[in-house]
């Protein structure tokens, strides 16, 4: 096989439903941005006996996925995307009602790299546009505990 480079484009981020086990897509993204380093903190350890040089040890792990893009509904019922509507609702929810969780994979993947135990916690990005836009809609996403996968089925 030839190595192939991947659009970014091309991502599939699912959220999962309020019922434990449907996968939802989230429609509208224009742009996606995973950041691993997100939450990261260090203990610096550096002590007279480190000859000058600068130590330290990585104590707490993060990441956040930020998906910006345009907000959609249905042109008949008006009803909003199901996976932006669930991003939404855990957005305003608090306590571990506001926990929920997420997968994402690029096409090729064979596994999902999941965020889903404790899970992720969503937080809405501002929405709206001028005169001559459409209606903007993004959602952060922080990882709340380790990454997992899963096998695509």
């Amino acid at each position: 096989m030839a190595p192939v480079q991947t659009p970014a484009r091309d991502l599939i981020v699912q959220v999962r439903d309020a019922d434990g086990t449907t996968w939802l897509g989230i429609a509208g993204s224009t742009n996606f941005k995973l950041n691993p380093s997100e939450n990261a903190e260090y203990e610096e350890t550096t002590t007279r006996g480190s000859g000058g040089a600068y130590e330290e040890v990585p104590m707490q792990r993060g990441a956040m996925i930020e998906i910006e893009g345009r907000h959609i509904s249905d042109s008949i019922t008006g009803v909003q995307d199901a996976g932006q509507k669930r991003c939404e609702d855990l957005a305003a929810a608090v306590g571990y009602a506001g926990v929920g969780a997420i997968r994402f994979r690029h096409p090729l993947a064979t596994v999902w790299k999941q965020w889903v135990s404790p899970g992720a916690v969503f937080e809405l990005s501002e929405q709206g546009g001028g005169n001559n836009n459409m209606t903007s809609w993004g959602v952060k996403i922080r990882r709340s505990g380790v990454t997992t996968t899963a096998a695509v089925a």
